[in-house]
């Protein structure tokens, strides 16, 4: 009859010749296959939730059909919404043979309105009596084996919507990264902050050291550049006068692509006035911890057979502590070049001319990263890979920033804002130069950001947290790309399609 379990084995065409009958034969009864508005009475999970009230009522549902089954003269089916499925049951003496056509005209995979009688089955499965029906949108392509789902990794990513269809655990992950960036905007809110936007489209990329998307501006005949943070633009709101601002957006960034990084990503970035380093390692703990509580209940998760506890307060390790601790290599005191040679007998490759702070963060990468399980804040990062925090006090080599670091993931990055103008500038000079000598990574200078330095910016702690890592530490999740609806892939060829 209607599903196309019984035509399982046919090429995809002729299953698609099939339902495309079934659309024309609806046509030629003077049936609209795609219908109009339909208001719904009650959702599928209200009804089993509340079927004690519901039972032998009418109910107004509409869904998906995710399976079909005939016994001659009544049917089964399986509808879902996006609360949940329920059973829907229809027997020819009791709607008639033109509504039980039209049922047979039925495909897994179309979507239809029901008005019908609320009850449990002789097995005891709440269930819906079809009294009648209605067409919604007819499905031309068929779903997936219900057997065996949307296995294919790639065609899940491309085709989210199947994919959202026939896995509900799919679904249920961006519902849950939806609920963790609620919580988020809602923590931040309570706390005084106010939500603001920035440009995407930058004259200089900055914020950031990362290589960034160029596009071009045809009315005003010049290039920009997709914004790679918006961090320079949020602080100088903080000169303007606005103390505790946020914003959740999208960057772009265009470098590799791995089961840890997308060329586009959601982030949030967090300022606040007359704050440092710490006031932003505290909010950081507090955030993640609160979040973890609102979605599981619990501080103590499970990451990839890890236990992890989000509790505060985490452990602060200085990064030349860390280095020696995971490394033995102590580099408190050398130069650049007694670094270099460091690095050299434990068997890094390192450049020629490698400053002491690449140094120091090319041996972090390498031997301390890979241990970080358990949450930690990493701190006091050489100047030379902080071009935006504030130098420490007892220790111009080093800065006031922290990165904290979860399941070997770095999952934030944070400072006390550098607001010396003059220091700012000699560091964008020193990363103009470094651009210049082929890293495409580095900073521009941007004139308008020191002028703003210049009419003084409150001392403070700034915080930047990836979301989709984030979503993905809290849902169990090994990829990028299963947190992101539509993560970025390559077009398909001919010879990939259907």
């Amino acid at each position: 009859m209607s599903g196309d379990n019984e035509h399982s084995s046919l090429p995809l065409d002729e299953l698609m010749r099939i339902r495309r009958e079934k659309l024309d034969s609806l046509i030629e009864q003077g049936i609209s296959p795609y219908g109009e508005r339909f208001e719904r009475t009650h959702l599928t999970k209200e009804i089993i939730d509340d079927f004690e009230q519901l039972e032998d009522t009418e109910t107004v549902i509409a869904g998906r059909i995710m399976s079909l089954r005939t016994h001659g003269k009544a049917s089964f089916a399986d509808l879902a919404d996006v609360t949940g499925k329920i059973q829907l049951y229809v027997r020819v003496d009791r709607v008639g043979e033109e509504t039980y056509e039209l049922f047979k005209k039925i495909d897994i995979g179309d979507i239809i309105g029901v008005r019908g009688r609320v009850f449990r089955t002789r097995r005891g499965e709440i269930s819906v009596e079809i009294l009648a029906l209605k067409m919604m949108a007819k499905s031309l392509r068929p779903l997936p084996d219900k057997w065996h789902g949307l296995k294919d990794v790639e065609l899940r990513y491309r085709q989210r919507y199947v994919d959202l269809m026939v896995n509900p655990e799919v679904r249920r992950v961006f519902e849950t990264r939806s609920r963790i960036i609620q919580i988020l905007r809602d923590f931040l809110l309570a706390r005084g902050f106010l939500e603001v936007e920035t440009p995407m489209l930058n004259v200089i990329a900055g914020g950031a050291n990362a290589r960034p998307f160029i596009t071009h501006h045809n009315a005003l005949d010049m290039d920009l550049y997709m914004r790679i943070a918006p961090e320079l633009y949020l602080k100088r709101l903080l000169v303007g006068g606005f103390e505790k601002v946020f914003e959740i957006g999208k960057n772009f960034r265009n470098e590799g692509i791995s089961t840890k990084h997308n060329p586009e990503y959601t982030s949030v970035e967090i300022y606040q006035a007359y704050a440092d380093m710490n006031d932003m390692m505290k909010m950081t703990e507090e955030l993640f911890a609160h979040i973890a509580k609102e979605i599981h209940g619990t501080t103590e998760i499970e990451f990839d057979n890890h236990k992890i506890s989000l509790a505060p307060p985490w452990p602060r390790i200085p990064m030349l502590e860390a280095v020696k601790q995971y490394s033995g290599v102590e580099l408190t005191g050398l130069d650049a070049k007694s670094a270099r040679q460091a690095a050299k007998e434990k068997g890094l490759q390192v450049d020629a001319n490698a400053s002491y702070g690449s140094v120091l963060d090319e041996l972090f990468d390498k031997f301390v990263e890979p241990n970080l399980i358990q949450p930690v804040f990493i701190t006091e990062h050489p100047v030379e890979v902080s071009p935006l925090a504030k130098r420490k006090k007892d220790n111009p080599r080093l800065t006031e920033r922290f990165e904290p670091f979860i399941v070997t993931w770095e999952m934030a990055n944070g400072f006390s804002e550098l607001n010396d103008p003059i220091d700012q500038k000699e560091r964008f000079v020193k990363q103009v130069q470094q651009r210049e000598s082929g890293d495409e990574e580095a900073h521009m200078m941007d004139e308008d950001y020191i002028t703003a330095l210049e009419y003084g910016m409150p001392p403070a702690g700034g915080l930047g947290i990836g979301i989709d890592r984030l979503v993905m530490l809290l849902t169990n999740s090994l990829s990028i790309r299963d947190v992101l609806l539509f993560p970025h892939m390559r077009p398909r060829t001919k010879s990939d399609e259907q």
